[in-house]
């Protein structure tokens, strides 16, 4: 197929295909939910960098000691918002290097 500009018949019948595939709300609804798994897929595939892994534990560690020296809500909270995804990471990591 040429590179250029299609002629003006085709054009016209490349947008009205564009236009019925648009008025199709369950083909709309089904690509929204296909690309929202595919997103979720990737995210769960991802495997982090031992880099990455040991930046999260050592904030991870300083958000901890911090959190219990002074006992502030915002440390803590962050502590929480940040183990999650630390223990994640490194679950993802070790799961790499042991598998065959």
């Amino acid at each position: 197929m040429a590179t250029g500009r299609l002629p003006d018949h085709e054009q016209r019948i490349l947008e009205e295909m564009e236009r019925a595939l648009r008025r199709d709300r369950r083909l709309v609804r089904r690509l929204r939910r296909l690309s929202r798994r595919r997103r979720l897929s990737r995210l769960v595939s991802c495997t982090p960098r031992p880099w990455a892994a040991a930046l999260l534990l050592a904030a991870s560690v300083g958000l901890m000691v911090s959190g219990i020296i002074t006992s502030e809500p915002g440390v803590i909270w962050a502590f929480a918002a940040v183990w999650p995804v630390t223990l994640y990471g490194a679950f993802r990591l070790l799961c790499r290097w042991t598998e065959p």
